[in-house]
């Protein structure tokens, strides 16, 4: 839907641009956004690659194991079917841990990995299991302590307090992912009684 709404908005403003004698602005208005664009995404790799590197780092470190440690019983009860899984339950603690941290797109191949490992332990290889489910879930709805992409977009739009919307942000994403992790045991358990 969005590949033809796009394309007939930028249409019409072309065309709104040349009857009312604007063309001038429109194209000073598309090289200005196209140099936001460009400060814009260099600040979001910035970003991404210190917290992708500090999340490999302490990957390797013992501290990694003591956070899926802490994080295992929460986890056990929210991925029943799946605690056995190892792999799966690293990787998931993984992409936990990033969505946590705000980390946004650097928490994706470790929810893909997790995903994969669910889906090895899938009986029915046409329909998501309940772990997957959660793991969906989670990932929607995820508690973010630091929201550092908002953070950094914030920051490279001179916002005078690039850090203000953090309490905001707690109280959304945590009421959000109790309503999605109750949601789903709620439907899951349903689900099972039929």
């Amino acid at each position: 839907m969005l590949n033809y709404i796009w394309p007939i908005l930028i249409l019409a403003s072309f065309i709104y641009a040349i009857f009312s004698g604007n063309v001038q602005n429109l194209n000073s208005s598309i090289f200005k956004s196209l140099e936001s664009v460009i400060t814009l995404s260099i600040t979001l790799v910035g970003t991404m690659c210190l917290w992708c590197g500090l999340m490999e780092i302490v990957k390797n470190t013992s501290i990694m194991k003591k956070i899926i440690r802490m994080l295992r019983p929460v986890l056990n009860w929210l991925f029943p079917e799946s605690k056995n899984n190892e792999e799966a339950m690293e990787n998931i603690s993984m992409n936990t841990i990033s969505n946590i941290l705000g980390l946004g797109n650097a928490s994706t191949p470790a929810g893909i990995k997790a995903m994969e490992g669910l889906q090895k332990e899938n009986k029915n290889k046409q329909k998501l299991s309940n772990s997957m489910l959660m793991l969906i879930v989670l990932n929607t709805t995820s508690i973010e302590l630091i929201p550092t992409t908002v953070i950094a977009i914030r920051t490279s739009l001179n916002a005078q307090n690039p850090a203000d919307i953090i309490i905001p942000i707690w109280f959304a994403t945590i009421i959000g992912t109790v309503v999605g992790v109750i949601s789903t045991k709620i439907l899951i358990k349903r689900s099972k009684n039929k």
